[in-house]
């Protein structure tokens, strides 16, 4: 086992070596920035989902003459957001985000908010991704017949991405630049190309609608164009800004000065983002492409700019690499962030533990759980997923500049006043939005966030209560000195044995109060054969049998031990388990596992402590 560990993640990694794994400007952009940058292969065709509502023709065209107008809100909303995110980073260059911004300045309960929203985003965050990338491998023509395996796709490649995380952050950038790159350079082919072809050689022309894909795409849609339809239609577009706020959570990632290279990503990736999402929607209002499952909006204008040729390969192969790797932000953030709140104590602590590649692995396994699971339940289609996935998103958006509004007017930096009112108007831009998401998408989704997000707010606080439940029972007061106790051994024997003399001999060693020895036994044969075992072999430790005609042995030992911890007040009673070790982990599964569940009852029991004398076999 431990070798095949070896090979999947690697050697482990010295906590000295910790800054050795930080990572550049470059590999940064492709892990913190390929889920906002890879949402521009999507957010176009869901605003289509969206005001495209009935199979004619001028519902179509009145549905793609919104995409500019909705382009230009969403690319203003997200100039705003990383202005308001570029001075996190600076302010608090520890990490965390949102989740750190509102716990230093609005309190316990807004980030909690926070610190859940992002939770349920990094989950949806993977989901999203890795089932949009397998709708772009499907829509390659040579493909589509693997649609029948959709949702298995998704599975194997979430188990790709989570063994790349568990290797490092450092390996796995390295591992997904190329990829993040080369759709960079495709896709802007793509919108350049496209662009010239539209609008100056006049060379191409609409794309034709396959009526029953359309159709099928249709069936779930309703509702009447208009004023509702077209908010609709951006929220659906503002998923763009997904993974907007990936970079402030994972600063100390980043190779030192970390805070100005974090906020030069930053830009960066605003900068990417903004342009092509914007020139993907100014080149579909050109050609008219419609939504589909069987064939994604990107596919369809790049068979109508490229042809089915190499270079449509090549956009298509880049687009299904960046979405299922566009997944990594999520790897790279929700166990960072995770951490941090379990370090706070409102998620368990193995959270906060960093495994041997010096990744919060436990934080990677439980993110590929939970969106296996999502990708299951939703049948791995990217549109049903949507709707749940914006809600925590400005959530975290608008409690981080509310945070940063009150950050500024208590600090009172150089400027402080510029930054108060460009964190304001963030503010109440992405709240806005945010409740917009929650009004005209409700019904399609996402109340399920909603109750998600309280969901996980109110396990933080039930965790937090335990954690400080457990630390007020453990103090010691000035003064405290723990009562002396009679200690009483109890040795559990079945049969005489090596183990069974060995753990006698080391009982004894306890110099106990008292030293007896107990055996359950179902009939007399089994009472005598013991007892004639234990004059045999001249064994001077008093022998009690407990009589059980049903064969059990943990309720029997309790019951026992009850009747003789009521002899003696102020006593321990130590349970002394005799055990054999095989020489191979296999071994185990041909003897019964009696004494684990023993010390498992036992480990209940107020006053008792529980001891194995292991005895290996040669």
């Amino acid at each position: 086992m431990a070798l095949v560990k070896r090979l999947l993640v690697g050697r482990p990694l010295a906590t000295t070596e910790q800054e050795h794994q930080r990572i550049t400007k470059k590999i940064a952009l492709a892990v913190f920035s390929s889920d906002a940058i890879s949402s521009t292969a999507y957010a176009t065709e869901e605003i289509l989902f969206v005001t495209v509502t009935a199979a004619t023709g001028a519902a179509l065209s009145r549905g793609i003459d919104t995409l500019i107008p909705i382009a230009v809100a969403v690319a203003l909303l997200l100039a705003i957001v990383v202005s308001s995110y570029r001075q996190t980073i600076f302010a608090y260059p520890s990490g965390g985000g949102s989740y750190i911004v509102s716990r230093e300045n609005l309190g316990e309960n807004p980030s909690l908010i926070a610190g859940g929203a992002l939770l349920v985003d990094y989950i949806l965050t993977v989901a999203v991704s890795i089932s949009a990338g397998v709708a772009a491998i499907i829509s390659i023509p040579d493909f589509q017949s693997v649609e029948k395996h959709r949702v298995l796709l998704c599975l194997v490649l979430i188990l790709f991405i989570t063994l790349a995380n568990l290797r490092g952050v450092k390996e796995s950038g390295r591992l997904f630049a190329f990829p993040t790159y080369l759709y960079i350079a495709m896709l802007t082919a793509l919108v350049a190309y496209g662009l010239y072809r539209s609008y100056i050689s006049g060379d191409v022309s609409h794309i034709h609608i396959n009526h029953k894909a359309f159709l099928d795409a249709m069936k779930d849609q309703s509702g009447t164009f208009g004023v509702f339809l077209i908010l609709k239609g951006f929220s659906s577009g503002a998923v763009a800004l997904t993974g907007t706020e990936a970079i402030s959570n994972g600063v100390p990632a980043f190779r030192r000065p970390e805070s100005k290279n974090a906020a030069a990503t930053l830009m960066a990736m605003g900068i990417i983002l903004g342009t092509l999402f914007f020139g993907v929607s100014v080149l579909a209002t050109h050609l008219h492409p419609y939504p589909s499952h069987q064939q994604t909006v990107i596919a369809q204008m790049g068979l109508a700019i490229f042809g089915n040729n190499a270079a449509f390969f090549i956009l298509q192969v880049a687009t299904a690499a960046i979405l299922t790797l566009a997944a990594n932000t999520a790897y790279a953030d929700f166990p960072r962030l995770s951490s941090i709140i379990a370090r706070d104590g409102y998620l368990p602590r193995q959270l906060s533990n960093r495994g041997d590649r010096l990744v919060f692995s436990n934080g990677v396994v439980v993110l590929a759980g939970a969106a296996a699971l999502l990708v299951v339940a939703f049948g791995g289609l990217t549109n049903a997923l949507i709707p749940l996935y914006a809600v925590g998103v400005f959530a975290s958006f608008t409690l981080s500049q509310a945070g940063m509004v009150r950050h500024h007017r208590r600090e009172q930096e150089p400027g402080w006043r510029r930054n108060m009112v460009v964190n304001a108007i963030g503010a109440v831009a992405t709240f806005v939005v945010l409740v917009i998401i929650a009004v005209t998408k409700f019904i399609s989704g996402a109340w399920v966030s909603i109750v998600v997000i309280i969901m996980i707010i109110l396990l933080f606080k039930a965790i937090h209560r335990h954690y400080t439940r457990v630390t007020e029972n453990l103090r010691v007061e000035p003064g405290y000195r723990a009562p002396p106790k009679n200690n009483t051994v109890l040795v559990l024997v079945g049969r005489v044995h090596k183990g069974v003399i060995n753990a006698i001999a080391y009982s004894r060693s306890l110099n106990p109060m008292h030293l007896l020895a107990v055996c359950v036994v179902t009939d007399e044969e089994e009472d005598e054969e013991i007892r004639k075992q234990w004059a045999e072999f001249a064994i001077d430790v008093p022998l009690e049998t407990v009589y059980n005609p049903y064969r059990e042995l943990s309720r029997p030992v309790l019951r026992f031990i009850d009747e003789l911890d009521s002899h003696w007040e102020n006593d321990v009673i130590t349970v002394v388990i005799p055990e054999f070790v095989v020489n191979h982990w296999w071994e185990h599964v041909l003897h019964n596992q009696s004494a684990l569940f023993l010390k498992g009852r036992l480990l209940f029991r107020k006053g008792t402590v529980v001891t194995s004398v292991p005895y290996h076999l040669e």
